[in-house]
């Protein structure tokens, strides 16, 4: 794990994007696009908002969530809806993003039809992950109820989850699919969380999931 630390949050915004931005551009220098596999909530909102005008071929970057809630676009609690408004704006505007909701009921009705997508994406050129205080990443809650298939060698592309922590039923790509992200950078912010991140290097990641994911990610951190 190599910790970054930054002074405040405006320079953690700053340095983030343009790290970001300069693994974007060199994917792009050899692939035909770069897939950007992202969190949803406000702790990247500053993030993105200085990313979405870097400038680079947004129209080769596919972008895609981390995990998202079952709601409609539009909804309060929309992650893709505040994604639009702060990632994809400006230069980014052109990015493609790749759907991780659709009208189904369920989340498991509407799996069937989004997977499909995600193959071309994959191995994720770029992720990036957030965590809570509770040492959840994307929607793998600890106890939640398809943690064992998410945590899974074998597991499929998209995983339905439920939790108590969670709220709506959720939809979160699986462990074994963002492990295996070329490069990997985590995203935290105040003293508390640094302290929940330190805590879970080592832990089991059936009871702190974030620890799946450590050993070779960038944490990025201001208090």
């Amino acid at each position: 794990m190599d910790f970054r630390s930054y002074p405040d949050r405006e320079m953690l915004a700053m340095g983030l994007a343009d790290e970001l931005g300069s693994l974007l551009r060199k994917c792009l220098l050899v692939h035909d696009h770069a897939s950007f596999c992202v969190p949803g909530g406000s702790s990247p909102g500053e993030t993105f908002h200085t990313l979405s005008g870097v400038d680079l071929d947004w129209g080769r970057v596919h972008v895609f969530l981390n995990d998202e809630r079952w709601v409609p676009e539009g909804h309060a609690r929309s992650n893709t809806t505040l994604l639009k408004s702060t990632l994809l704006t400006d230069r980014a505007e052109r990015a493609v993003l790749v759907p991780m909701v659709n009208d189904a009921e369920t989340p498991e009705a509407g799996i069937p039809d989004l997977e499909p997508a995600f193959s071309p994406e994959l191995p994720i050129s770029l992720l990036l992950l957030g965590m809570g205080t509770d040492m959840h990443t994307a929607s793998l809650f600890p106890g939640a109820d398809k943690l064992e298939l998410a945590m899974s060698a074998d597991a499929p592309t998209l995983v339905p989850m439920r939790a108590d922590g969670a709220g709506e039923p959720r939809v979160t790509l699986s462990r074994r699919v963002l492990a295996t992200a070329m490069d990997t950078h985590i995203l935290i912010m105040g003293d508390e969380k640094r302290a929940i991140l330190e805590g879970a290097r080592g832990r089991d990641p059936m009871e702190a999931p974030i620890a799946a994911f450590l050993k070779d990610a960038v944490v990025h951190w201001a208090p």
